[in-house]
């Protein structure tokens, strides 16, 4: 038995990025590691420069998700204008990108994936001692420094994501009840169309969530390593999904 800070994920929608190829942008089913340490570096105000507190979060934080919706795809056709590369000029903030010469102006055409209506609730643990506290990190949710989203900016929370700490198994964590989102637990079921069955996804070791039969692992690309050339590493993630009673 550990300490956990649990706190849940809902949005109209929600983007969770995964390798993109040309003008694609995929959208993973459950909030990816880089996501949630991006949510909790936001409600701690780190700022996208400050390299050093951000490889302290990412190297202290483990990350374990329960996926009660991942909601259902919606796909936007998307185009945007971008200046072209000039490395002599940087650009702090996108009226400022528009604002080069028309001529030097490119259209980019590409294909954004969303998650819509999905529901999560995540369990985040400290795998070290460090200048971060569970403590701290629940304070920073409940009055966040910068604004958390879901992903992408366009993405924003729908309802409060009721940090709690508590000491219990991590499936026990992940098996925490909130407050319900309209007037009770069951609108919030059939609203969302939740069914029983419920996905968890946790790194650490395959017996962390308990001995059950089933447990499947693999590798996602989802470890930040370096914002500048937006570089991540693979990461062992272990996959569990049950039917709830």
């Amino acid at each position: 038995m550990m300490q956990y800070l649990v706190f849940r994920l809902y949005g109209p929608m929600a983007s969770w990025g995964e390798a993109a190829v040309g003008g694609d942008r995929p959208s993973g089913l459950t909030p990816s590691r880089s996501a949630v340490l991006g949510l909790l570096g936001a409600a701690l105000g780190i700022k996208r420069d400050d390299v050093s507190r951000l490889d302290a979060l990412r190297a202290e934080v483990g990350i374990a998700v329960k996926a009660y919706s991942c909601g259902s795809l919606m796909r936007d056709y998307h185009t945007a204008q971008v200046p072209s590369q000039d490395r002599k000029r940087t650009f702090y903030s996108r009226k400022d990108e528009l604002s080069v010469e028309k001529e030097k102006l490119n259209t980019v055409l590409s294909s954004r994936d969303y998650r819509s209506d999905g529901y999560w609730v995540v369990a985040v643990w400290l795998w070290q001692e460090s200048e971060f506290t569970l403590d701290m990190l629940e304070a920073a949710l409940k009055k966040p420094a910068f604004t958390p989203y879901l992903g992408r900016k366009a993405c924003p929370l729908a309802v409060p994501v009721t940090p709690r700490l508590v000491a219990f198994e991590l499936k026990e964590a992940l098996d925490t009840s909130f407050p319900p989102i309209l007037f009770s637990h069951e609108q919030d079921r059939r609203w969302l169309g939740l069914g029983n069955t419920v996905t968890y996804l946790w790194q650490g070791t395959a017996d962390d969530l308990g001995e059950y039969e089933g447990v499947q692992s693999c590798q996602v690309w989802d470890e930040p390593i370096s914002r500048e050339p937006w570089q991540f590493s693979a990461r062992q993630v272990h996959q569990l999904t049950l039917v709830e009673e």
